[in-house]
């Protein structure tokens, strides 16, 4: 499968130019089996789906830090920014900054952010990150990737291998997923595409 580049600037929309910053992951990165949503990662380590090969994600749902239902199914339509955090890990913390920053940004361009805490043995810690960070989008609570596990396809996240950041096309497909941590130089670009 090879990506025109018009179609992968499409597929990255709010991955776009989406790099690694010179921290390593926390945890293996690896994603526990074989590929199987049909990612092609280019050199600068983001992995794009094309538009006709994207597949959608399961059921994205549960509690939130604050105590709310959230269900990712009710953001049909825009692009959505999924990212898997844990309190404890440094490159999480690194990225916090300006994926809010974007978030706040992109608000009112289609484009929502949606964080998933996992292996936080509790809140405590993952609302103490929020604050700290003053987090603007609502994050679901999933210590043992009871949500994370069934909700994307195998090859795509795992709670070992963070930070992942996945974007899901308006249609609730997905469209490109990087490892590790992100900047909001390399989030920021052309996020509102054709997507």
């Amino acid at each position: 499968m090879t990506l025109r580049p018009v179609a992968r600037a499409v597929a990255l929309t709010a991955i776009v130019s989406l790099g690694s910053l010179s921290l390593s992951a926390c945890g293996s990165g690896k994603s526990g089996g074989g590929d199987q949503a049909n990612y092609v990662t280019g050199t600068d380590g983001i992995a794009a789906v094309a538009k006709g090969e994207r597949k959608p994600v399961g059921p994205i749902k549960g509690e939130t830090l604050q105590g709310k239902h959230f269900d990712v199914a009710g953001l049909r339509g825009k692009i959505v920014v999924i990212n898997v955090w844990g309190s404890w890990c440094p490159p999480c913390r690194a990225e916090a900054p300006y994926l809010n920053k974007v978030a706040k940004e992109m608000k009112n361009e289609g484009v929502e952010f949606i964080g998933i805490n996992t292996r936080d043995s509790d809140k405590g810690p993952a609302k103490a990150f929020e604050d700290d960070f003053n987090i603007l989008y609502p994050s679901l609570y999933d210590p043992i990737g009871k949500i994370l596990l069934p909700g994307f396809p195998k090859g795509t996240a795992t709670p070992q291998g963070l930070p992942p950041t996945i974007t899901l096309d308006r249609n609730g497909k997905i469209a490109a997923r990087v490892f590790g941590a992100i900047d909001d130089n390399k989030l920021h670009d052309p996020l509102v595409s054709e997507n």
